[in-house]
């Protein structure tokens, strides 16, 4: 079975993440962007969401994890949750 790892920053609308990803783009840490703006628990890690299989995440989140290019920043990423910026750590 595929598995991937990957981080990410959830805010509540589509221009707060064209802001953050401009800015991770310009050189701000990904990571210290998680921290200070992610609505999600997981931005006390980085936004780091660890290892997870196709299925563990909602169907927007899954469809650019495990097709789009490793190593990249995408987003945003609609998900009844708000707006992600995803990094693809590593997919296996």
């Amino acid at each position: 079975m595929s598995s991937a790892a990957a981080r990410h920053i959830l805010v509540d609308s589509e221009e707060e993440c064209l802001k953050l990803k401009n800015e991770i783009e310009a050189g701000i840490d990904f990571a210290e962007s998680a921290k200070k703006h992610s609505k999600c628990p997981s931005g006390a890690e980085g936004g780091s969401l660890g290892e997870f299989h196709p299925g563990q995440m909602v169907p927007e989140f899954d469809k650019v994890v495990f097709n789009e290019e490793v190593g990249k920043v995408h987003g945003p990423v609609k998900t009844q949750f708000g707006y992600h910026l995803i990094e693809i750590i590593s997919r296996a």
